[in-house]
């Protein structure tokens, strides 16, 4: 079985996602929480496309054992989706800032926005201990590190 993970385009990653029945709250409409799950599957897909693997970071594959974390989400709720909608999540590659990587993420259903969200993530060890982006790792991601003072 395969399972769909979008569409890689230079630059940024486009997945389709159908709102089911799980997603919504009494009023019908998507509760607020399941976008995150939207943006995720974006995010996730996206790396996985430029083949980046979770369970190979978690193994060591860039020198020692790493995962993503979320660290920062800063989220502009502009529309609602409703069971049975086809929306499109598309995410940007970010910007790469000290120890913070940024995605731009936005949720459409057709041409409408629903979503706008920044998400910053970090590398981190199996303890929790933050760490600096291997090379490897920012090549893969296509990144290029800030280059202003302080980044």
């Amino acid at each position: 079985m395969s399972v769909d993970a979008g569409i890689l385009h230079p630059g940024f990653h486009t997945r389709q996602e159908r709102v089911y029945f799980e997603h919504t709250d009494f009023s019908g409409v998507v509760y607020h929480g399941r976008y995150l799950d939207f943006l995720e599957h974006g995010r996730s897909d996206y790396v996985r496309l430029l083949g980046i693997h979770h369970n190979a970071m978690a193994d060591g594959c860039y020198g020692e054992p790493l995962a993503f974390a979320v660290y920062r989400m800063e989220i502009d709720f502009r529309g609602a989706a409703r069971i049975d909608d086809e929306l499109t999540v598309t995410t940007w590659r970010g910007t790469l800032k000290g120890l913070r990587l940024t995605f731009h993420q936005r949720i459409t259903r057709g041409k409408e926005v629903l979503v706008d969200a920044e998400v910053t993530v970090v590398l981190i060890t199996p303890q929790g201990h933050p760490r600096r982006y291997p090379k490897a790792l920012i090549e893969a991601l296509g990144v290029a590190p800030a280059s202003e003072p302080g980044a």
